[in-house]
């Protein structure tokens, strides 16, 4: 399906965390009218964290705090929302709060009979921050005088059953979104990001951080010329700015550097927002919802020709270092295959690598079944694990062909010790892993050393 005059517009929870921001978000809709946006939420503020933290209380048997947290929720969202829609759409606002503030009661006593917060459980209980979003955006636009129009995404968002990180079903969402596009001709849609359902109508979510994924899992379905991620700051930075204070907003990156960025830990962007963008071509800007008139960062398939060896410096902080060493004369591959079987099977990725004939040291960042995966090598490995460590990763398509990058990368970071070392397959990044302690002080030697001067096409030296 080839391009058609219409944008995805994505904002994130601090877009969406009070009035004046919910207010602001339709002025920034309308502004863009013209380009026919298709509108994707995320939950409003810190929603979805208090959902889960209220389910784990009653998991645990605190119904009674787990209630007192709900009503606030309640409260927060009608205190908001009210100041956004107006005293017209009080009648309408309180009606949809009655109702999903109903179920989710109903739903914390199941939990609390079962004292499990089961996966099911979790997507259902999480699901209710965007399906609250949307609906309140969708009666914030229509304030400012726009046709927006809500869409439920569980009957648009197929997904297989693998709860708390379902997979989109492509090819059906495809056929269901063009197939609302044709009935919504000249309306403003709004849908809730994160969220789907199974083809029996069971809800489910795409993990956290999957409002990015749903912009561009839709954006990809209706051919949009652009997908917009609206955020907090001023687009991708050349480090995160809690790392580095005077950090430079990136003009321009290909698709493959924000790919490893956003996996790399630059929270900008969800690792997997990428990749339905990149197979259909579609550019991805980054912008600031407290700064609409910004340009942001646009993400395009092509190379970004720049005179900085990187573009950024990421980190990627609660990294768990494991270490296993064969008890048993296993040939490399017999032992690396065992290995990497058991991590598949208890469903934990691996973030860096480094091998020998007998030893891996690799890096996790999700520890929850470590116990479990020690267990199930003990018969032919040793296991031993340090928590409190950090990946610090240099990203640029200039590392391919600048000679001495590793050398300016270990000198200026000389006197903090690196535990492991790896150069990513793309060759687009060199990433090691430090204390987490040491990883801020790592970040900002790297920062002082890559970004004495900067390419003005490519960097915006004003941005901080």
């Amino acid at each position: 399906m080839g391009k058609i005059n219409l944008i995805v517009m994505k904002f994130g929870g601090t877009s969406l965390e009070s009035a004046e921001a919910l207010n602001r978000v339709a002025e920034i809709v309308k502004t863009r009218r013209a380009e026919a946006p298709f509108v994707i939420v995320s939950a409003m503020g810190k929603t979805t964290n208090n959902l889960l933290a209220i389910g784990r209380d009653a998991a645990e048997g605190r119904m009674a705090e787990a209630r007192a947290n709900l009503a606030r929720l309640r409260e927060y969202h009608l205190r908001e929302a009210a100041g956004a829609i107006g005293a017209g759409g009080r009648a309408a606002l309180d009606e949809i709060l009655q109702t999903h503030f109903c179920e989710m009661d109903r739903l914390l006593e199941r939990i609390a009979a079962t004292r499990r917060l089961e996966p099911r459980e979790f997507d259902e209980l999480a699901s209710f921050g965007e399906r609250l979003s949307s609906q309140i955006v969708t009666m914030v636009l229509r304030r400012a005088e726009l046709p927006a129009q809500h869409l439920d995404a569980r009957s648009l968002i197929v997904t297989d059953e693998r709860y708390t990180r379902a997979t989109p079903l492509v090819d059906e969402i495809r056929v269901r979104l063009n197939e609302a596009a044709r009935q919504l001709s000249h309306r403003v849609p709004v849908m809730g990001g994160y969220i789907g359902a199974t083809e029996d109508g069971i809800t489910t979510t795409l993990g956290r951080g999957g409002s990015d994924f749903t912009a561009a899992i839709v954006g990809a379905a209706l051919g949009a010329s652009e997908i917009q991620i609206w955020t907090d700051v001023d687009g991708m930075l050349t480090a995160d700015p809690r790392d580095v204070p005077d950090a430079h907003r990136i003009r321009m990156l290909s698709f493959a550097e924000a790919a490893e960025l956003a996996y790399f830990g630059a929270k900008v962007l969800h690792p997997a927002t990428l990749l339905p963008a990149m197979d259909e071509n579609i550019p991805v800007r980054v912008l600031n919802s407290r700064r609409p008139s910004g340009t942001g960062t646009r993400i395009t398939a092509d190379p970004v020709p720049c005179t900085n060896a990187i573009k950024s410096v990421a980190c990627k902080r609660g990294i768990t270092v494991v270490d296993i060493r064969s008890t048993r004369m296993l040939m490399a591959h017999g032992f690396l295959r065992n290995i990497f079987a058991v991590f598949d099977a208890y469903e934990t990725p691996v973030d860096m690598l480094a091998t020998s004939e007998v030893s891996v040291s690799l890096t996790i960042d999700d520890a929850r079944r470590l116990e479990e995966i020690c267990k199930e090598v003990s018969p032919y490995a040793e296991v031993s694990a340090e928590n409190g460590q950090a990946i610090v990763c240099v990203v640029g398509d200039n590392l391919r062909s600048t000679p001495k990058i590793a050398a300016r990368v270990f000198s200026a970071v000389g006197d903090i010790n690196v535990r492991m070392i790896s150069q990513g397959a793309s060759r687009l990044n060199v990433s090691f892993v430090v204390a987490e302690a040491e990883s801020r002080r790592a970040v900002q030697l790297l920062h002082k050393e890559f970004f004495k001067e900067l390419d003005p096409a490519v960097f915006d030296a004003g941005a901080n």
